[in-house]
């Protein structure tokens, strides 16, 4: 029998999805300002080069730090409700299909 999920309680789950936000929060505010110092800085060296080259700059440093950032929360999410032990894995282990021959 599969076991139940933390999550699937409601008051868990909202606490949970409350904390992921808050974590998103703080991800975005550190992200706004490491955009701002990165051009900030691109602009104090390079001078007024062309726009798409700053828009660019911050378009990527957001995109990677947020959904970076997004992917590690959902996973302490999953690892901090306990949704990853409710997960059955009946996968056989490795040593079940391991032989001596097969280390060649």
């Amino acid at each position: 029998m599969v076991k139940k999920s933390p999550l699937d309680d409601p008051e868990n789950a909202a606490h949970a999805w409350a904390r992921f936000r808050q974590i998103m929060r703080i991800l975005l505010t550190v992200t706004v300002l490491t955009v701002a110092i990165a051009v900030g800085l691109l602009y104090a060296y390079n001078g007024a080069i062309s726009v798409h080259f700053y828009i660019a700059v911050a378009l990527g440093i957001s995109f990677t730090m947020l959904l970076g950032g997004g992917l590690m929360g959902l996973v302490f999410l999953s690892n901090g409700t306990g949704h990853d032990e409710s997960v059955d894995n009946r996968l056989p282990s490795r040593d079940e299909f391991w032989t001596p021959k097969d280390e060649d």
